[in-house]
């Protein structure tokens, strides 16, 4: 079925053309400034976000580079008569200042086309790798009401902007998994019966970039229940706040707001939200080895696998350590084919709600 982005035109980027420079919405905690772009006039209105965790850095570069695509592009061309985008790339830019430790740090490596690209140091990640607890989590910060003036100032600033450009009929909030066997994409429930030829395509471009969706059941646990191999539905603060009453723990519980995509629906509407999870690291679904690591769902089995690599790789020379990790399976997935594969699943939503 043909999209409409062209992904590798956006990719590639075009050097002779100035990028636009975007509006500041807001400032961080830190005072950082948070941009965002407003491209296009037409009636569909799509809205999207990168970086709502600290250590998922590849949503907001790609989100750059489709905003910097869409910026130069004329204002006949049918992207922006046809469409609105309001694009925030980098929600979270006090995150990325902490983790540029390892996320600054990339390796040569080769795409699925065999052409030169980058990917991430596994051992730099690591080492130093930094991630929000909730209560702090950007995602789910969202004000709960127009009166919720204690959300995080990087949140407020996003919501105003979105709020002001709302109800819109496509959102999509770009992540990315630190390990996992391969992507996974998770979906609004309400859309789910409608997204089978989305489905289909996705695999189907996984699997011819080489990879594998992850299909992973969580039987409802935060909200994430199954659809088919490689989809979920996406998290929702609600069933987050019920997992952690059921565990007792209140006081998390309670630093639960909103997602970007409870947000959105909230404005009116029936769109379709979306969630990209991206593997900065490709783990074995099988280990062959008695000593590899095992991929476990959820945030303790992150925490597990994490605990186990820095065990492997303590008191190690990087190079050494470096062999270790390869010797047991895992290894860095291209940060050219996990944009590609973001960008893949923006066009197939964007038609189905044209065809919507």
């Amino acid at each position: 079925m043909h999209g409409f982005l062209d992904i590798e035109a956006i990719l590639a980027g075009d050097p002779a053309r100035r990028p636009v420079e975007g509006q500041v919405i807001g400032h961080s905690r830190q005072g950082r400034p948070i941009r965002a772009f407003d491209l296009g006039s037409g009636p569909i209105r799509i809205s999207l976000i990168g970086g709502c965790h600290a250590d998922e850095p590849v949503g907001p570069a790609m989100l750059k580079k489709l905003a910097t695509h869409l910026g130069t592009l004329a204002p006949t061309h049918p992207l922006l008569v046809e469409m609105r985008w309001q694009i925030v790339p980098h929600v979270n830019p006090d995150g990325a200042a902490v983790n540029a430790l390892w996320s600054d740090l990339t390796l040569p490596s080769t795409d699925h086309l065999s052409a030169d690209d980058e990917a991430y140091d596994l051992v730099a990640y690591v080492q130093q790798v930094v991630r929000e607890l909730p209560g702090d989590d950007i995602e789910f910060g969202f004000p709960r009401d127009r009166n919720d003036d204690n959300a995080r100032p990087e949140n407020l600033a996003v919501a105003g902007f979105l709020r002001a450009g709302g109800p819109f009929h496509l959102h999509a909030s770009f992540h990315g998994m630190g390990l996992a066997p391969g992507p996974w994409f998770l979906l609004e429930p309400s859309w789910a019966d409608r997204t089978a030829a989305m489905r289909d395509a996705l695999r189907q471009s996984v699997r011819s970039m080489g990879y594998r969706p992850m299909d992973l059941d969580r039987q409802g646990e935060k909200g994430f229940c199954r659809i088919d191999e490689g989809f979920s539905t996406r998290p929702d603060s609600e069933a987050m706040i019920a997992h952690f009453l059921a565990l007792g723990d209140d006081e998390t519980a309670a630093r639960f707001r909103p997602s970007s995509m409870e947000y959105v629906r909230r404005l009116g509407g029936d769109p379709l939200t979306l969630v990209s999870e991206m593997p900065l690291f490709l783990v074995p679904e099988t280990a062959d080895k008695p000593e590899a690591p095992r991929f476990e769902k959820g945030t303790e089995g992150r925490k597990r696998l994490l605990a186990w690599l820095q065990e492997l790789i303590s008191g190690e020379p990087v190079e050494v350590a470096r062999r270790s990790i390869a010797e047991v399976g895992i290894r860095p997935m291209p940060i050219r084919d996990q944009m590609r594969l973001q960008l893949a699943f923006l066009d197939q939503a964007l038609i189905l709600i044209r065809a919507d």
